[in-house]
């Protein structure tokens, strides 16, 4: 008797779980869930109201910054790289100093967080070599090498704010960026290129445009665009020189041989040609006053001093120009801590502030913002037709099988709504909308559409079996409440252990998996109390219809039995 009775035992053990799931669930669907989708179609019209709300409010947060955004993830690197750019013709002993102040920052702001946190510094000097066997040194880079993540306490990207504010401002450097980012956008949060007639003016206007963008909160290493330039002497005839019979082209000819040299002899050393050139020695041609100093020869074959035959003044050309459809440009750029700014509340108030005020100012004067601005356009811009075009595929395969026009935008219209737990999620956890958060919001859509798809479907069976629409459309979403809701559920923590993700491989892709896991979850209500209402809201408008066509008849046929009467 015993031994019959233990299958049964055990069956009713193991399936004990089961039915009292079953049991809550049925109370849940039949006490709670039922009253509110009774509720939510007694008030079909203030329902959808409640959503565009909503998510009018979810828009909101980001346009005002309380949810930042960004072009790409910026994800932590075990390398921090600091760049510093010197005027052109510095010499190294000047960039050596740059340098060691740099390191020696470094070394400050490890000692903040833990001792053994840098591996090492390595440290290049840009530029290649002059004429007098020195070097170019106008350029200088920095890289730290920190320890693994899982030996430090500290992220790449907070070393490089602790090594920013451990060097300070540097004296002579005419510009300084800090960047400890393995994977993102190349380009800068920061990018607004300037455009004018008048290259003065335009210099101008970047230099204050810069240090009104130093002044926001989490703007750091500001570039204004403008160089110093390199060093140069200008050498304008007299009459004295004129009247020697000297030229532009002999002078300068004269001076480039003095210092660069001039060619006396050309030797063959075996199959090779060596050159022999005639220049004054390195110790004059070191010195500044051996120019002032310097004797020309006359084409009579006389001699003149230099600073006779033409005025000297020193000054400074550009290294380089930059233009943009046949305009000069410069280009003011800066970075932006996305973990306490937003790029595009910068942009946006700084549109109508400091760019505003300067256009005033300067004639002329016209900007738009570059670098990592136009790559977020471009991708959005191509992200927006890609989207428009499935939504029109989606769309067409939906109305062909339901015969219906409006249907098919009764299931797509919980796709939108979805957005609100997108953004809600980036809100909870911290992290802010990206490119890819938008990859994940479109990936959310197809699951939305499916969920949507089965609820109206229901309805519609329901309808052919004599219910009302009501009635049709409140039992479709109680019976569907389980499916759709083990689907959000299912979905939602498969998703979790991504976007509890911490390695710096993985974080790329968090932002994605949150749109998609909290959009799912959000849209769950969405599709089992908005649609249903939509749905009711659809019947409201044909009923409208049919009872207006069915006057318009009426009057049409009292019209049509009175004419021969009144003829």
């Amino acid at each position: 008797m015993c031994s019959s009775d233990l299958p049964g035992r055990i069956m009713r053990i193991v399936g004990a779980p089961n039915r009292w799931v079953s049991r809550g669930f049925e109370r849940f669907s039949a006490g709670t869930f039922a009253p509110l989708v009774t509720l939510c179609l007694r008030n079909r019209y203030f329902v959808p109201a409640l959503g565009v709300a909503l998510l009018l409010v979810s828009f909101g947060f980001v346009g005002g910054g309380k949810i930042r955004s960004s072009f790409l993830p910026r994800i932590d690197s075990d390398v921090v790289t600091a760049t510093a750019r010197l005027p052109v013709g510095v010499p190294i002993e000047t960039t050596r100093e740059i340098r060691a102040a740099l390191e020696a920052g470094a070394r400050r702001a490890a000692a903040e967080v833990q001792d053994d946190l840098i591996l090492g510094i390595f440290a290049e000097i840009g530029g290649g070599a002059t004429s007098n066997g020195g070097a170019e040194a106008n350029s200088l880079t920095l890289r730290a090498n920190l320890v693994p993540p899982d030996r430090r306490e500290i992220g790449g990207i907070e070393f490089s704010r602790k090594w920013r504010a451990a060097v300070g401002d540097l004296t002579g450097v005419e510009a300084v960026t800090f960047a400890a980012t393995s994977f993102g956008p190349g380009d800068k949060p920061i990018d607004i290129q300037l455009t004018g007639p008048d290259q003065g003016q335009l210099e101008e206007a970047a230099r204050e445009l810069g240090r009104r963008m130093a002044e926001y909160s989490g703007v750091s290493d500001v570039d204004d665009g403008t160089a110093s330039g390199k060093r140069q002497l200008s050498f304008e005839l007299t009459p004295a020189g004129q009247a020697l019979g000297l030229t532009a082209a002999s002078v300068a000819g004269q001076v480039r041989a003095a210092f660069f040299g001039a060619e006396a002899l050309r030797q063959q050393r075996g199959r090779n040609e060596v050159k022999v050139l005639v220049r004054l020695p390195r110790s004059e041609r070191s010195q500044l006053n051996s120019v002032e100093d310097l004797v020309l020869r006359t084409p009579t074959g006389g001699e003149v001093p230099l600073s006779v035959a033409a005025r000297v003044s020193e000054g400074r050309s550009y290294t380089a120009i930059d233009r943009r459809d046949g305009q000069r440009i410069v280009a003011v750029t800066g970075d932006v801590d996305t973990t306490s700014a937003d790029a595009n509340v910068i942009l946006a108030d700084a549109r109508e502030s400091a760019l505003a005020e300067l256009v005033a100012r300067y004639d002329g004067l016209a900007f738009s913002f570059e670098g990592e601005q136009e790559s977020r356009r471009e991708s959005l811009s191509a992200l927006g037709i890609g989207l428009a075009f499935a939504m029109f595929a989606i769309f067409a395969m939906l109305a062909i099988p339901l015969q219906s026009y409006t249907l098919p935008m009764i299931v797509l219209s919980g796709a939108p709504f979805g957005v609100i737990g997108a953004l809600l999620g980036h809100l909870i956890l911290g992290y802010g909308v990206s490119l890819m958060s938008l990859f994940g919001i479109i990936a959310l859509t197809g699951v939305v559409v499916n969920d949507s798809l089965v609820l109206v479907v229901t309805a519609n069976r329901n309808r052919e079996e004599g219910m009302s629409a009501f009635e049709a459309v409140r039992w479709a979403s109680i019976r569907r409440l389980r499916p759709i809701l083990l689907t959000s559920l299912t979905t939602s923590l498969g998703l979790l252990p991504m976007m509890l993700e911490t390695s710096s491989q993985a974080r790329f892709l968090v932002p994605m998996a949150i749109s998609l896991g909290f959009g799912v979850l959000f849209s769950t209500f969405v599709i089992l109390l908005l649609v249903p209402s939509l749905y009711l809201v659809r019947e409201d408008f044909f009923a409208i219809g049919r009872v207006a066509a069915g006057r318009d008849r009426n009057e049409t046929g009292e019209r049509g039995e009175d004419a021969p009467a009144s003829a």
